[in-house]
């Protein structure tokens, strides 16, 4: 149902290295890059994620109670984007790790990135 996200960034250099990093452990590469936005994709998903300057020159925030989550093909990946994250000016919301009471099992990481927008990675396995 989604066709494309996006995500307001204030340093787009910055948000590439963290993006480019977070996503190589679920099987995401940017594909589009301009010096207003940047594109990623996964091979045999429609859904396209951009990153964008603000269309009105001012300040990108955060959403307070907004996230995003994005699908890893393993635990592997979830605890690799969580490591990727850490190590690229991101900030830990909740380690990788077994979330109680859902079936299937849900193995998840959250994130905030540098701008301040809360991510998740997750596995039903």
């Amino acid at each position: 149902m989604i066709a494309y996200t996006t995500l307001g960034v204030n340093d787009m250099d910055r948000a590439i290295r963290f993006y480019d990093a977070v996503f190589a452990p679920l099987g995401g590469k940017r594909d589009a890059t301009s010096p207003t936005w940047t594109g990623y994709s996964r091979p045999g998903d429609r859904a396209k994620f951009f990153l964008t300057q603000p269309f009105d020159k001012s300040q990108a925030t955060h959403g307070n109670g907004t996230m995003l989550a994005f699908l890893a093909e393993d635990r592997a990946g979830v605890d690799g984007f969580h490591a990727a994250a850490l190590a690229n000016d991101g900030v830990c919301e909740g380690p990788p790790g077994v979330r109680e009471g859902m079936n299937p099992v849900f193995y998840a990481a959250y994130v905030r990135d540098p701008d301040g927008n809360k991510l998740c990675a997750f596995v039903r396995k």
